[in-house]
Formats: C-alpha cells, sequence, structure tokens
C-alpha cells in the first residue's frame, strides 16, 4: 500500500548538504562558496579547541571564534554573541557542534540574516530546519523563519566518531522524537512520512551497531544520515505533544535537552497510539513489539538510555507545575490534551516505568 494522501502540501528548503568522512576539512571552500571571507566560528566552552582548529582550518577567512553557546539558547548568550558578531564584522557563520551551538546560529541569523554553515557534532537535527527555539525568563518559545534555515550542512562521521555513548544514545533518541511525530503530524504528507520511516529505519539498524563498535565509521554515517532526516522531517512538519512537554520541562526545569527527549518519547507516543495507532503502525513494524511506545520504551532500554525524569534532577512536587504549563497553549495533537492525562503521563515519566499503552 503507497502513503498517497488525497490531499497535501509540501514544502521544502533549499539547503546544501554534503557528507563524507573528512568534509569539515571542506569548509572554507563553502565559506568562498557563499562569497564570503570574515567567518565566525561558534561553539560551546568544552568545544573550543575544536572551534580554534576549524577557524585556523579557514586559512585567513575566519574573523573570530565566539565558545559560549549554551543549552536551549538563552537570549541573554545571544545578545552577547551578536555584539561580538557585529565587533568583529563577521559577514558569515560556522556552528560546529550540537543542538546548543546551531541554536546559537540560528538566533543570530534570524536577527542578521548572516548566512550558516553548520557542522554537527550530535545527532540533534536542528539544523536541518528553520525552528529555533530560545529560552527567556524560564519560558523556551519557539520561531519559524527562512533566515533561521541553515544553507550548508556538512555531516562528517569523523565528528561524532569519539561522541560519548551515553551522548549517542540520549541524542539520537532526540532526533528520532522528530520523526516520530512526524508520523501524525497535522500538516503530513507522503513526502514527510516516506522520510520519518526511512530516519527511523536507519537509526534502528545503525545505533546497535554503534554500541557494539563506537569507530565504526560506517554506523556513524548511518546515524548521521539518520540524523539528517529526523531533522529534515522536522522543518516540514508541525510537532505535538511530545515537543511541547519537553520544551515546558527543558525552558522551565531547565532539564538536559537530549536526555529530556529520550525519556519523554516513548510516553508520548504511547499517548497518542490510542488515538492514531494506524499512522504509528510503522514504529512497531520497525522496533518490534506489541504497541508503539512500548515498542520504543524496550529499544531506548535496550541501548542504555535514561527512562526517568527523576534521573535528571525533576523533583516529583514539580509534576503538577509542568502539567499546568503544558496544557495552557497546547500544540495540536491527535489525542485530546487534559490536565488530568498529562500529570498521569508525566508521573510515569518521572518514574521510569513502561508507558501505559
Amino acid at each position: 500500500m503507497s502513503l498517497f494522501q488525497a490531499s497535501f502540501e509540501v514544502q521544502s528548503a533549499a539547503v546544501r548538504v554534503r557528507f563524507g568522512e573528512g568534509i569539515r576539512r571542506q569548509i572554507s571552500s563553502e565559506v568562498e562558496r557563499l562569497g564570503r571571507k570574515r567567518a565566525l566560528v561558534l561553539s560551546t566552552p568544552p568545544q573550543a579547541d575544536a572551534a580554534m582548529e576549524v577557524a585556523a582550518d579557514l586559512n585567513g577567512l575566519a574573523a573570530g571564534i565566539f565558545t559560549k553557546a549554551t543549552m536551549h539558547t538563552p537570549v541573554d548568550v545571544t545578545a552577547e554573541a551578536l555584539e561580538h558578531a557585529g565587533a568583529v564584522e563577521a559577514d558569515c557563520l560556522v556552528a560546529l557542534g550540537g543542538g546548543s551551538t546551531v541554536g546559537l546560529g540560528k538566533a543570530i541569523a534570524y536577527q542578521t540574516d548572516l548566512p550558516q554553515i553548520v557542522v554537527p557534532t550530535t545527532y540533534a537535527g536542528s539544523e536541518a530546519t528553520a525552528i529555533l527555539g530560545q529560552t527567556q525568563n524560564g519560558v523556551k518559545t519557539t520561531v519559524t523563519d527562512p533566515r533561521i534555515q541553515p544553507e550548508v550542512i556538512l555531516y562528517d562521521a569523523e565528528l561524532v566518531r569519539t561522541l560519548p555513548v551515553a551522548m549517542t544514545v540520549t541524542s539520537a533518541l532526540n532526533a528520532m522524537a522528530h520523526a516520530a511525530e512526524a508520523l501524525y503530524a497535522q500538516n503530513r504528507n507522503p513526502m514527510s512520512t516516506m522520510i520519518a520511516i526511512e530516519g527511523l529505519k536507519a537509526f534502528a539498524a545503525a545505533l546497535p551497531r554503534v554500541l557494539d563498535n563506537p569507530d565504526d565509521l560506517t554506523a556513524r554515517g548511518e546515524t548521521l544520515y539518520g540524523a539528517w532526516l529526523c531533522g529534515t522531517v522536522l522543518g516540514q512538519v508541525g510537532m505535538a505533544l511530545h515537543h511541547k512537554l519537553c520544551h515546558t520541562l527543558g525552558g522551565s526545569f531547565d532539564l538536559p535537552h537530549a536526555e529530556t527527549h529520550a525519556v519523554v518519547l516513548p510516553h508520548a507516543i504511547a499517548f497518542n497510539a490510542r488515538a492514531v495507532p494506524d499512522l504509528l503502525a510503522p514504529v512497531t513494524e520497525i522496533f518490534g513489539g506489541s504497541n508503539p511506545g512500548r515498542a520504543l520504551f524496550d529499544f531506548a532500554k535496550s541501548i542504555g538510555s535514561p527512562l526517568a525524569l527523576r534521573e535528571l534532577g525533576l523533583k516529583q512536587d514539580d509534576l503538577s507545575t509542568a502539567a499546568e504549563l503544558a496544557t495552557r497553549k497546547p500544540y495540536w495533537n491527535p489525542q485530546p490534551v487534559t490536565r488530568p492525562a498529562i500529570n498521569e503521563l508525566l508521573l510515569a515519566a518521572w518514574a521510569g516505568g513502561p508507558p501505559a499503552a
């Protein structure tokens, strides 16, 4: 059976994507291809040395580096980065890192329209979207705009070769969440569904091989392929309850981004499978089991993912507040979102047991 729908729309951004081991060494040619001469290299503090190496490889095309990218893209850090970009007269951005660095580059581009070259070092996938999530006064909000979309993405398997196993697992599950929610998105289309399924298949096939041998560059490359697909589908369709919950928990309780996605995903998918079991059937086909929520939970457990929000530092007393925030302005969702239901979901995710079917 095909994935045909009687009515749908598709819109894709023009993004240059390159895959290859060692492709990061061609950043300078991409800067030149954009017609730019003063690239500002961005990173988090732990990746400052890598950012300096990139700046050196730019052969005189680097205007400077800014190494203060922070989780959840706080607006005060963006303001400091904007001031720095202006001071060094940057005419483009090179973001080296995961979601934190990519988010900072997007936030700068949103206000300046500077072109972006992204070199991912995790599987977050946000580099493939025109969506920016940023935090101010403890509240995380999102905005979508063409200026936010990076122009160039370079996927280099060598850069994720040494990604710690724990981060590999949570970053991959974070990416998979985009594809899982895309399967029932209100504005899904046949193309987005095909991309989502292929992204999930790539992770299902490659992640166990990466865990068996983290130096397997072919497997690492396939996980980056999965990340690109899952990120691409995130940029094409709207997200629902899972992402609303994770934005709430991350922005308001400062929980770690990828780990939060990893814990919440099986519970949100199990909740929505009550309304759209047919649309989530590919999840059980790919990962096995009797229902999609349990399939994702068992897969996450098998690869050593954190399973409980309490492990991430969330207090049980915070659950009621989190449920209230998550239901105050809910995203569209196939299963009705009510305060009691979300309380129950969050309690299960906090405790760390299998999701309710």
